[in-house]
């Protein structure tokens, strides 16, 4: 359930980009979709700090080259502040990727993206997910992009968290103890550096997809 059907308004979002026209972009992509409005704008870091304490929104639309203030320090200073919006990094510029998800950024867009797959990873953010490509998710463990060492079993029990399986649909179809799954589940998040089994499920299909494409 999304943050707009869960507290029957709609998700609220904040745009910060010092670019007028990604801006405008930005705001027209997500006011023709249902269930969002956007919260506010802003053009350097410092203002985006004081819109989110102004404003209070659910998710924050945040570039990382900023006047004032970059993404980053824009991280840390609503950390310091205690500020909850959650944060999702739109950027041409993805180098600084982990450290703003080590800063408390909830995932990563290139501006690129195309309307429904930003309307959708808003809806994602505001419902509490996290979003990482495969390769960061692997530099957050500090491991090369080319995956980290699963065992072949945790890459079955993978695969089937990906299918949005429960550990006891998993140990079924595995014919071993729920026990046994808890366990790989939990090597699993370890190894790919991920808090949850939502985040390891958006890994597999994004690793998939990777793989497919």
């Amino acid at each position: 359930m999304g943050a707009a059907e869960a507290g029957g308004r709609p998700i609220r979002v904040l745009i910060v980009d010092d670019h007028p026209a990604v801006r405008r972009g930005l705001r027209t992509f997500l006011e023709l979709a249902g269930g969002v409005e956007v919260a506010g704008e802003a053009a350097d870091g410092p203002t985006a700090v004081e819109l989110v304490a102004e404003t209070a929104p659910d998710v924050v639309l945040l570039d990382m080259m900023l006047p004032g203030m970059d993404g980053v320090e824009v991280l840390h200073e609503l950390r310091r502040r205690e500020l909850a919006a959650r944060v999702l990094v739109v950027t041409s510029f993805p180098d600084r990727l982990v450290t703003a998800i080590r800063a408390g950024a909830r995932g990563y867009l290139s501006k690129e993206v195309d309307p429904a797959a930003l309307v959708a990873a808003v809806r994602s953010v505001a419902a509490g997910h996290l979003l990482l490509e495969p390769e960061a998710a692997a530099a957050l463990a500090g491991r090369p992009a080319d995956g980290p060492a699963l065992t072949a079993r945790e890459r079955e029990v993978l695969a089937l968290l990906a299918e949005g399986r429960s550990n006891r649909e998993i140990a079924r179809a595995l014919v071993v103890a729920e026990k046994t799954v808890k366990t790989h589940v939990s090597s699993i998040l370890l190894k790919l550096g991920l808090a949850d089994r939502t985040q390891a499920a958006l890994y597999a299909v994004r690793s998939r997809d990777a793989e497919r494409g």
